[in-house]
């Protein structure tokens, strides 16, 4: 059975108020992906994680641990482990993903880096000051401490003289773009995700489409983001992209801004409803190819283990790093 949700909330929106993130991460683990990218210190448009690609196996580890404990009885004890973790973060000893489940999410950050160097795009990093958005908690309706840690980005941003933000993730991007506009006054940051940074910049056109590894174009099927495709409008881009990069791309049943969820973010509360959803989704992906491209690091794991080994995923920034950049 699930933990009771009030405390699971409770516990997600603690940290987030106490340390700047649903999920705290060691600075060291945050920014371990910048690691000999030189890439400058601020600046007036800077890359922004969000946190959210480095978060997903602590995520992933935290959805098991839930599962495990609410079949047992130290679920009769969240409401203790919410009064604990005020004071100490509990989540670290739930949640410890291996060096190497961290560098495969770390490795997205890094195709993007080389992706918008390719493209001519000048950017810097906020490293420790790359802070999460807040969608998780935003999402789950803690209003209040999403204004508060809002404003803790916003001073950020002012502080390092940032005016431009470019995103990798969805639930970032709609988070900095969309809902911090309206719940801070004064918040004028320009917010755009990377796939459409590059599309803009005509990336893979003008006669330099990308050539992919062992020269023969991919087949694939394309994931749609629920909250790229209907929150910011980010459904041609990703395509135009992997169209340029010598990607043969098939749509699914529900596509575009009819996408189908992945099932996330309701994991953190109710971990085997959205592993339901997501097998819905699987099977629907599948009909179309057996190696689906998606473009949030939700997407990607609840999909994946949802598929095992009857599919192959790969992030988009995977495919177009191949195309273009070394």
């Amino acid at each position: 059975m699930p933990l009771p949700t009030g405390d699971v909330i409770g516990i997600l929106g603690d940290n987030l108020r106490l340390r700047k993130s649903v999920l705290p991460l060691p600075t060291k683990v945050a920014t371990k992906w910048t690691e000999g990218l030189d890439l400058p210190r601020g600046g007036k448009t800077v890359l922004y994680t969000g946190l959210m690609y480095q978060l997903i196996p602590y995520i992933e580890g935290l959805v098991k641990a839930q599962i495990k404990m609410g079949d047992s009885w130290m679920g009769k004890y969240t409401s203790l482990g919410r009064k604990v973790n005020r004071y100490v973060n509990v989540s670290a000893f739930m949640a410890r993903p291996s060096a190497e489940e961290r560098a495969r999410y770390d490795q997205v950050p890094i195709n993007v880096v080389h992706l918008l160097r390719k493209a001519g795009v000048e950017f810097g990093s906020l490293y420790e000051d790359d802070l999460y958005s807040g969608a998780l908690a935003y999402d789950l309706g803690l209003d209040e401490v999403v204004v508060e840690h809002a404003r803790r980005v916003h001073d950020v941003f002012k502080k390092r003289g940032v005016r431009t933000v470019i995103t990798i993730d969805p639930h970032t991007t709609t988070m900095l773009r969309s809902v911090y506009p309206k719940i801070l006054k004064g918040y004028d940051v320009e917010v755009s995700s990377y796939l459409e940074v590059l599309a803009e910049k005509g990336f893979g056109g003008n006669g330099n489409g990308g050539k992919r590894a062992g020269g023969s174009p991919a087949e694939v099927v394309l994931h749609d983001s629920c909250v790229f495709a209907r929150y910011e409008g980010v459904v041609d881009e990703p395509r135009e992209l992997l169209a340029a990069a010598g990607v043969t791309v098939r749509d699914p049943e529900y596509t575009g801004r009819q996408t189908w969820c992945c099932g996330g973010p309701v994991e953190s509360l109710y971990p085997i409803k959205a592993a339901a959803n997501a097998a819905n989704r699987v099977v629907q992906l599948r009909a179309a190819a057996r190696e689906c491209v998606t473009m949030c690091p939700m997407c990607f794991v609840n999909l994946s283990t949802a598929a095992g080994d009857t599919m192959r995923f790969k992030d988009i920034s995977e495919y177009l790093r191949e195309a273009y950049a070394s």
